[in-house]
């Protein structure tokens, strides 16, 4: 594997505090960090913001991070088949390259085809994921244009060392594994972990070459198998004085099975890695500064048959250094990050770098019921020049369980390497993509439930289409209007939770794309959750509802909408143990997210957990 060199990253070194574990994830966590860069209380925040916890993980039983977000407000998932195949997340009606990703503050994804490989993720080395659902390029930059999900890795600050070990096994021959263990001495904390994860699949791709190409373009019926090993380091230290020091690093790699041609190939050897080294030291009773270093990396080389075919490598490296200063009720930062993407591939690309050096200001002010968020940032690309984002949030109570909000602000997403230079298709002469949104919303408390509403408009400029000669140009436009719903209950041992996403993802394009759904995207996203506790038993459901979608721009090509209902349970039978057993579309629902690509029927997972209180 090609090592670069590393360089700095802005990674964040706050915990957040886990929401209940019968309880959905909410906009409602105590403590979140990705909205800010600093930690913030939830309740306060001017944006529309969701955590998913440990706890929700293993209740859910989900298998990988798509089947976390489906259902979420806000996010809609669209895949070509089952598991490890190509994943795209819509955050509120934007591309999924649209959504900057970070693991543990390091910006992750391809650099070449621009996104991340979410299919890939291992959740069962994630701790939580937080999501800030609009733009917030003011703070991060490029790719902040729908917003911002941010993925830890298991890892705490505890005293003695805890293990925890799972075994699952399923339809389709599905097998997984997972250990670790975490921990803490003196001053001194860690966490280490393994996981394994296998199935044969399913044919995940209804191909035509009859009578016009489609799907995939072949007629390859067989299994499409997938297989993912990934492993998680994190540690730290905390010294006299208040300074730490934490370092983490993430790798997974594997194979995905899919149909294809000896051009494309029908098998992708994949690898992903993040690492990234964290300090922060208090200055003096107000101030405090923090430094990070990371890297992540994106590797897939496609393979015929066996047969090695062409291979994408791509480099993430970046510094960040933060200052942050209290003066009464005001908290300002002031930052600097530095980016550099590098290519390593076969193909011949006319350039394989560049770099892109950011500067930031934000305010948080807090005035009696008030609380205001301002951020400016200033990047200078050193293809692109300078670009300014900003955005300005304002939250205040209307009694003590009621509180409203609003904000605006603007997103930018620099082109990928595919975009501007990949031979015979690319456009060197493309400008970033541009982005202005608003947002109102409320959140509150009624008896034993929280809930949330928010409505929204997002406006995208110079959109990349594609001109009258098939090349990358900056001629498209789409306005995205919609409303999110989240409610929540907790009645004893019962809880119950619903999600409403409502879209309207027009494009704005000139010419026959005018007015058109963007595709991809369902009008109307639902989900509904519910869990109950009795005794040593725990039985839970979860049912998910879209509307039909179009997989082309000019609408002509309807996939339907669908229903599926996931039912789950599980046993406490010793102390420590748990033994699970989820059904995944449980009606059997024959369904697709894009056109010809099935998606899972039914499907059982059955797992045995060991994981001690206390970790």
């Amino acid at each position: 594997m090609h090592w670069q060199p590393w360089a700095l990253a802005f990674a964040t070194p706050f915990a957040v505090s886990s929401i209940h574990a019968q309880t959905l994830a909410t906009d409602l966590a105590p403590v979140f960090v990705t909205a800010t860069r600093t930690p913030a209380e939830a309740q306060t925040l001017p944006a529309s913001v969701t955590v998913i916890t440990r706890d929700d993980i293993d209740r859910l039983q989900s298998t990988s991070v798509p089947e976390l977000l489906r259902g979420v407000a806000g996010l809609d998932i669209a895949s070509n088949g089952g598991a490890g195949k190509a994943t795209s997340v819509f955050l509120r009606g934007t591309d999924s390259d649209q959504v900057l990703v970070l693991v543990d503050g390091v910006r992750i994804g391809s650099a070449t085809a621009g996104g991340a490989a979410w299919q890939d993720l291992p959740v069962d080395l994630i701790e939580r994921i937080e999501i800030v659902r609009g733009p917030r390029s003011g703070l991060y930059g490029a790719d902040a244009v729908g917003g911002v999900v941010q993925i830890f890795t298991r890892g705490g600050a505890r005293a003695g060392v805890l293990p925890r070990a799972s075994l699952s096994v399923g339809s389709q021959n599905t097998r997984g594994a997972s250990a670790g263990m975490g921990g803490g001495v003196g001053a001194g904390w860690f966490d280490v972990g393994v996981s394994h994860r296998s199935t044969d699949g399913f044919n995940t791709c209804l191909g035509r070459t009859t009578p016009t190409y489609a799907g995939c373009y072949v007629e390859e019926p067989d299994r499409d198998g997938y297989r993912n090993t990934s492993g998680q380091l994190r540690g730290g230290w905390r010294f006299d004085g208040g300074a730490t020091l934490d370092a983490k690093a993430l790798r997974t790699e594997g194979r995905t099975y899919y149909d294809g041609s000896v051009y494309a190939g029908n098998a992708t050897d994949f690898v992903q890695s993040v690492y990234g080294l964290n300090f922060k030291a208090p200055l003096n009773s107000t101030a405090s500064l923090r430094a990070a270093l990371g890297r992540s990396t994106d590797e897939q080389a496609n393979l015929w048959e066996g047969t090695p075919g062409s291979h994408f490598d791509t480099t993430r490296s970046s510094a960040s250094v933060q200052t942050d200063l209290r003066l009464g009720g005001t908290l300002l930062s002031l930052g600097v990050d530095h980016t550099e993407d590098k290519v390593e591939s076969d193909t011949v690309y006319a350039r394989k770098s560049r770099t892109d050096t950011g500067v930031f200001a934000e305010a948080q002010l807090a005035l009696g019921a008030h609380a205001l968020q301002f951020a400016l940032r200033g990047d200078d690309d050193e293809q692109f020049g300078s670009h300014t984002t900003g955005s300005l949030g304002w939250s205040t109570a209307l009694g003590e369980r009621l509180r409203v909000y609003a904000n605006a602000g603007t997103g930018f997403k620099a082109p990928t390497f595919n975009e501007l230079y990949y031979p015979g298709f690319g456009n060197p002469d493309l400008d970033p993509e541009t982005s202005t949104s608003v947002e109102a919303g409320m959140r509150g408390e009624y008896a034993n439930s929280h809930w949330s509403l928010a409505a929204f408009e997002n406006r995208i400029d110079d959109l990349i289409g594609y001109d009258a000669s098939y090349v990358p140009a900056n001629i498209d436009r789409a306005r995205i209007r919609g409303l999110e719903a989240d409610w929540r209950a907790q009645w004893g041992a019962t809880s119950l939770a619903f999600a409403l996403t409502a879209l309207d993802p027009k494009n704005r394009s000139a010419g026959a794309y005018d007015g058109k759904l963007l595709p991809r995207r369902a009008k109307q996203t639902a989900r509904i959750d519910f869990d109950q506790r009795v005794g040593a038993w725990q039985f839970g459901a979860s049912l998910n509802a879209q509307s039909h979608r179009y997989d082309d721009q000019l609408n002509t090509v309807r996939v339907g909408g669908f229903a599926t209902l996931d039912l789950r349970a599980e046993l406490a039978f010793a102390r420590d143990w748990t033994l699970a057993l989820r059904v995944a579309n449980a009606t059997d629902k024959h369904y697709q997210t894009a056109y010809l690509f099935p998606q899972d029927g039914r499907t059982v997972l059955l797992t045995l957990r060991y994981s001690p209180s206390g970790r």
